[in-house]
């Protein structure tokens, strides 16, 4: 786990740094800054209205008595997807935005979900009752 996490905070750092270089190149350094700044700016209104939105869905979720399990997993989404945006970069920025956009969220929570299904089956994820 330590090994992934250093690899992690290795590897995105060189990429975001080769994508920013790149891109400076082709468009120009204040281009770039300038793309930067509006991809956070719509990304943070786009995490403002997912996440007000989801709030809302859990409220509901609530008040009919059901569990807002997805809900709760989109929530947690979009608030991964605005921390994504506030690091400085293009690579992080795609992957934040691909946090918020609520289609993208949905093949992400499908695909969660196989992978949950796969680790329970073969025992390598065991639920426990106290």
């Amino acid at each position: 786990m330590l090994g992934r996490l250093f690899l992690l905070f290795s590897i995105v750092p060189i990429i975001e740094i080769w994508l920013l270089i790149k891109v400076g190149r082709v468009i120009g350094a204040l281009p770039t800054v300038c793309l930067l700044l509006v991809i956070s700016m719509v990304g943070a209104w786009l995490a403002k209205s997912q996440g007000l939105r989801t709030v809302a869905a859990i409220r509901d979720e609530l008040a009919a008595g059901r569990l807002p399990a997805s809900s709760l997993l989109d929530g947690a989404m979009i608030l991964a997807g605005g921390i994504l945006l506030l690091t400085p970069g293009f690579f992080t920025d795609f992957l934040g935005l691909f946090f918020l956009f609520p289609l993208s969220r949905t093949l992400l929570k499908k695909w969660l979900g196989r992978v949950l299904e796969r680790e329970l089956s073969r025992g390598t994820i065991v639920i426990q009752r106290r």
